[in-house]
């Protein structure tokens, strides 16, 4: 019989030899398996998706109806002429630094941007009464917002079309608010105003409303000027708060007054308190640069000042303070008299392209007696009467599968055509697959 405590020793070399024979597998084991293992596959983005699918498609026939960015006749992306010339001015100014700017923007950039979509002649702006922020284009206006209205008008719903801009629902609900949908468009692609107008006045008071302040997305159905007084009475009636989300001012007609009716018969007008967004993304073709604005319009400059400090405070652990060179673009150009009128014509030439597109895809369709995508539709006319970037064509996801699988036209599932796409060569193509993806349906 082994005496105890040599057996003591034994026991605790075994334990110590196990020890070390385990370890290194359990390590090893550590090292396989990422502690983010458990985390699911998000799907791709129903729109930046359809960017990535097109560009790995090899075919040389792929056309891309997809993102919402200009190309020219030669299906190109362009940079404005305007901003090239900002662009000189500004390589070769010495005292141009690269330091932070403050919370709130670039202060040139911050004292244009309301005039260019107020007005510089409109109250708020002349009696200092539009809090202004500089924004990481529209999309960081719209989330400001999100989070300052979540914070001031606690328990409020957002109402939002229906249809909209697949991020709009996804924004206000990140910041906590609950969002529901109000009906817009008809099955012929005109606006539903009736069904609009009784589901705004259904919402409790002091609701918040979202509206397109000019070239709907996706749609491209604007109300009419009659139609946007009837929608202001009923925002009144219900003391909504306002959200005009502004992302083709100048670019859905050429022209920059014209585009900004809407908002400004509410803001100016009416003088009502609102949040106004604002994306030179698409005037500006600064995409990459992500430059915009949240203004906000008050009763008086007391209240809009406190309400900047609280913008402010938004921005500060969101991302500290917005970048630089995008404002200086814009700034830049709106500052010199020779450059605004460039850009003013580039964003006609702009366009009048995507609109002589619009018939020519209209016409196109009609020469190959292509068939109505739905029953409710008496021809493909409704095409010409939207406006802006896109197109609501009416063709269903089984249409546009047959579109991409077939074609290699890119489009998303709900028919929507961006139509800066569409150019001289490739429209009696895109003609001929829609003719034959409704057949093939």
């Amino acid at each position: 019989t082994m005496p105890t405590d040599q057996a003591t020793r034994m026991a605790r070399t075994y334990l110590v030899f196990a020890v070390a024979l385990f370890l290194p597998c359990v390590a090893a084991s550590t090292l396989l398996t990422s502690r983010w293992s458990a985390v699911p596959q998000a799907p791709p983005d129903p729109i930046l998706g359809v960017a990535t699918a097109y560009n790995a498609d090899p075919s040389p026939e792929k056309v891309n109806l997809g993102i919402g960015a200009y190309r020219n006749a030669d299906g190109k992306p362009i940079v404005l002429r305007c901003v090239r010339e900002a662009e000189k001015k500004i390589a070769t100014d010495e005292t141009a630094m690269k330091e932070y700017l403050p919370i709130q923007g670039l202060e040139a950039f911050r004292q244009v941007t309301s005039q260019v979509i107020f007005g510089a002649d409109a109250p708020g702006v002349k009696e200092g009464r539009i809090a202004v922020v500089q924004s990481l284009s529209g999309t960081g206006a719209l989330r400001i917002a999100g989070e300052f209205i979540a914070r001031y008008n606690v328990g409020t719903t957002v109402y939002i079309s229906d249809p909209s801009w697949g991020n709009h629902h996804t924004i206000f609900q990140r910041c906590g608010l609950q969002t529901k949908k109000y009906r817009y468009l008809s099955p012929t692609m005109g606006l539903d105003i009736d069904g609009m107008l009784a589901d705004l006045k259904a919402a409790p008071e002091g609701s918040t409303f979202v509206l397109h302040t000019v070239a709907h997305n996706p749609t491209g159905v604007d109300p009419t000027k009659e139609q946007w007084k009837q929608i202001a009475e009923v925002c009144k009636e219900r003391n909504a708060v306002l959200v005009f989300d502004t992302a083709y001012q100048g670019y859905a007609s050429g022209d920059l007054e014209g585009d900004a009716w809407a908002l400004r018969y509410f803001a100016n007008e009416l003088n009502m308190e609102l949040f106004v967004t604002q994306s030179y993304s698409k005037n500006f073709g600064l995409y990459g640069e992500r430059i915009g604005a949240l203004n906000v319009q008050c009763k008086d400059k007391t209240t809009a000042d406190r309400v900047l400090s609280q913008l402010k405070t938004v921005v500060r652990p969101m991302y500290s303070n917005p970048q630089l060179h995008g404002a200086r673009l814009v700034s830049g150009v709106l500052a010199d008299p020779s450059l605004k009128t460039l850009w003013n014509q580039e964003l006609k030439e702009m366009a009048d392209r995507i609109n002589t597109m619009r018939t020519a895809l209209v016409k196109a369709l009609e020469e190959i007696q292509c068939p109505v995508p739905g029953e409710q539709f008496k021809d493909w006319h409704h095409i010409t009467r939207q406006i802006g970037m896109f197109a609501y064509t009416g063709l269903n996801e089984q249409h546009c599968n047959v579109l991409t699988d077939k074609y290699h036209i890119y489009c998303t599932k709900n028919g929507r055509f961006s139509m800066a796409g569409v150019n001289p060569g490739n429209v009696k193509y895109i003609a001929e697959a829609v003719k034959d993806a409704i057949a093939s349906v």
